[in-house]
């Protein structure tokens, strides 16, 4: 019997912008190479950063939509921002290609870049000037402007990597929604049809690098309004399970996940590894490294997940593997393969570090096969916080009042992230995503007839969650006696707990000027990781050694 060719496995890779913008020599030369090695590699791109904020390739757009819809005499701020855009992207290109190829093969490269990068912003700049003349522009439209900077992005990384002898090919997904035949019908986003579409859209490149843009796709309400500015994270969620990846890997520049914001916390501790319940509470309670959903649709097709320092590529970073058993997104054998479509030419075979290594997590304080921890794993906070109490009137119907009030929430789209309630109050917390106006229009739905008829409404701004995250975290006896303790003797005041909703998470909202306090207490006195200072002090010699 012949020996069968090893396939390799998927790794697919996502790069921030700042990552883009000012590491990519990095990248070009050392990381994706290196990964090259025992992997295939798909890489997902975000909008490239500049040298400021302002510069961003998505701060550009969005200047040139207001020019669009704002101006009404002309078009020349709008056509000055995108000549720049092109300039700036060129410019990038340029000292990529300068780095890694001979002068022939640099200009063919750059010759190829030049003409496609022309082409999208041409294509960009007529967008622009038709929702000038029509003086609107619709959302969906204002995300396609936004998605031409992932798409250059996708172009300089692409360049990039040819002039370094790697065979690479840009895929834009920028209508990958419309493709699929599910969302054509719903109208709306499905990610098993997006997973599929990406699976078959992979058959076309299967001995190249794939640069995929994080835009997967016009949706009805703005893919930008519908799943927020982390789009590009759960693209390449979706690109890891539509390829079966080996691992999905975030690169970023930080080393990972720490027990505690290490800019606000400086003794914080690099976290090896979580687990995907707590990366979620992380993420949603103030940690923000990867988008939600990112979580949930790796979990469903058991695929790990793992954080890592572009400027230190030969760190482990922070490993998160799937700590759950629901069924995957996607049937191992998808529905298309009856029609000619070949899975084994895409997909990885199986690995086993897919699950953890048990030994691994127990030297990481999870132990036996629920992974139980002793003591909690991180804490953070989220500012930008209000807390709404409602207090029902007496002839108020409790479950009447409880599903208006949930009602008027949904109307004024008010992002609720804790609730805590009794037969006649209820308290809520309330991001800073949702407006002031909101919640000016949320206090005058309830002086209005209906609601007015359920309760009264007080208002308390500048506050902020702190969380107290650990897997199973429910199961460790004495942790919120220790957690409220800790408050007391530091004497800072709670004005909301939520607790029960999650066996991961103990939650309670402070006022934004206690919540650094809150942050150190709970890190010292739960976590029990003393500060420096405190490190520092039982290193002092004493009197008698000198």
């Amino acid at each position: 019997m012949l020996n069968q060719p090893q396939i390799k496995p998927w790794i697919v890779q996502k790069y921030g912008g700042t990552s883009i913008g000012k590491l990519l020599p990095q990248i070009i030369d050392e990381t994706i190479p290196h990964a090259l090695q025992s992997a295939r590699v798909a890489v997902v791109c975000s909008a490239r950063s500049g040298t400021t904020k302002t510069n961003g390739t998505t701060s550009l757009l969005i200047s040139a939509i207001r020019a669009a819809t704002a101006s009404k005499t002309n078009t020349r701020e709008l056509d000055r921002i995108i000549d720049a855009l092109e300039a700036e992207h060129l410019q990038a290109a340029c000292l990529a290609l300068r780095n890694g190829c001979a002068s022939t093969e640099c200009a063919r490269l750059l010759s190829e870049l030049q003409a496609h990068m022309q082409r999208d912003c041409d294509g960009v700049r007529q967008v622009l000037h038709a929702a000038w003349s029509a003086g609107e522009m619709s959302v969906q439209t204002q995300d396609r402007v936004l998605a031409t900077g992932e798409k250059l992005a996708c172009r300089v990384v692409a360049a990039a990597l040819k002039s370094n002898g790697i065979k690479a090919e840009v895929v834009p997904l920028d209508n990958l929604v419309l493709e699929s035949e599910d969302d054509r019908r719903g109208g709306s986003y499905s990610p098993s049809s997006v997973v599929r579409a990406i699976r078959k859209r992979m058959l076309d490149f299967p001995d190249r690098v794939p640069v995929l843009t994080g835009f997967f796709g016009p949706l009805p309400g703005g893919l930008v309004h519908s799943v927020g500015r982390g789009y590009s994270d759960l693209c390449a969620a979706l690109c890891a399970v539509a390829l079966n990846a080996s691992e999905l890997q975030i690169w970023k520049e930080v080393d990972g996940l720490f027990t505690a914001d290490p800019s606000k916390i400086p003794s914080a501790r690099l976290l090896p590894t979580v687990t995907s319940e707590e990366l979620a509470e992380l993420t949603y309670y103030g940690s923000e490294v990867v988008h939600p959903q990112v979580v949930e649709h790796l979990r469903e097709a058991g695929i790990p997940l793992r954080l890592k320092n572009v400027k230190k590529s030969a760190g482990t970073g922070t490993i998160v593997f799937p700590s759950s058993e629901s069924p995957p997104l996607l049937p191992a054998t998808p529905p298309d393969s009856a029609a000619g479509f070949s899975e084994d030419a895409i997909s990885s075979p199986p690995v086993e570090m897919k699950t953890p290594n048990a030994v691994f997590m127990a030297m990481n304080g999870y132990h036996g096969s629920n992974q139980s921890r002793r003591t909690p794993t991180a804490v953070t906070s989220k500012d930008g916080i209000s807390i709404i109490v409602i207090r029902a009137t007496s002839a108020a119907n409790p479950h009447i009042f409880l599903a208006q009030i949930s009602e008027a929430l949904s109307h004024r789209g008010m992002e609720v992230d804790l609730i805590s309630s009794s037969m006649q109050s209820l308290s809520l917390a309330v991001s800073s995503k949702s407006s002031a106006a909101a919640i000016g229009l949320f206090e005058r739905d309830l002086a209005a007839s209906q609601l007015g008829q359920l309760g009264v409404a007080t208002l308390r701004k500048h506050m902020s969650i702190v969380s107290v995250v650990g897997h199973r975290m429910r199961n460790m006896v004495g942790t919120a006696a220790e957690i409220f303790n800790a408050l007391a003797r530091a004497q800072v005041n709670i004005c909301l707990i939520s607790q029960g909703a999650s066996e991961t998470n103990i939650s309670f909202v402070v006022k934004a000027q206690d919540a650094l306090l809150a942050l150190q207490v709970m890190h010292t006195n739960v976590l029990q990781i003393p500060l420096h200072s405190e490190k520092e002090a039982g290193m002092i010699k004493g009197p008698w050694l000198y």
